[in-house]
């Protein structure tokens, strides 16, 4: 990073940010297989699923706004994710088209920051912002396979449910769980064969942040 960014924003994701939120995946998740990769095409097509799910974080970097971060999501049901499912299961290849416009219940499909960018409280900002659509939308809540990162440094000490049980407790510090911790997520389970990262055995966390505003809807 050239420059420390002087400002960032959060916006709906549009077609102009696809390519580079594209270019980023690999920085951002480099143990994933490129099958587990979100391409532009597969941006273009979350788009027109469910664009307000969609958001991109924007840093103004040399006089310029540059797009460093984004959260791809779509809809579903409980049902669905009680289910055991894999990532690539989950978000349909990229596609997202799972999505289901009944659904209540609003699937991360990822939270991403760019590597040089990260520290600076994006990730949290994006949380916000799904957490406001999910407001709008009077869905029940929100639902994700956080990965586990840090797992590796204590995979000789502890077995991952133990790891699990140390992070949420704050006991120990995991680079992305402990952030979903502290943006409201409780973690529900483990998801054993879930995504390619040999950092965590392949496992992800079922994390789980309720709407405390639902208002239930009697048909």
């Amino acid at each position: 990073m050239s420059k420390r960014p002087t400002a960032i924003t959060v916006v709906p994701t549009t077609r102009e940010y696809a390519r580079r939120l594209a270019e980023m995946q690999p920085l951002i998740f480099p143990t994933l297989t490129p099958e587990e990769l979100l391409r532009e095409a597969h941006y273009l097509k979350h788009i027109e699923l469910f664009p307000e799910g969609q958001f991109t974080a924007l840093a103004w970097v040399n006089g310029r706004w540059l797009a460093v971060g984004s959260t791809s999501t779509f809809l579903t049901t409980w049902e669905f994710v009680q289910k055991p499912h894999t990532f690539l299961e989950a978000i349909d290849g990229g596609w997202l088209t799972k999505h289901d416009p009944n659904g209540d219940w609003m699937y991360g499909a990822d939270v991403s920051v760019h590597p040089d960018f990260r520290g600076l409280g994006i990730g949290s900002k994006l949380y916000e912002a799904r957490a406001a659509a999910v407001r709008r939308l009077n869905l029940r809540g929100e639902v994700a396979g956080g990965m586990m990162p840090g797992y590796h440094r204590y995979r000789d000490q502890m077995s991952i449910e133990r790891y699990v049980e140390k992070v949420s407790a704050g006991e120990l510090h995991d680079p992305t769980l402990s952030m979903q911790i502290k943006n409201g997520f409780v973690v529900k389970g483990i998801l054993c064969n879930h995504i390619t990262d040999p950092r965590a055995d392949n496992c992800a966390a079922l994390i789980v942040r309720e709407n405390p505003h639902y208002n239930r809807v009697e048909a």
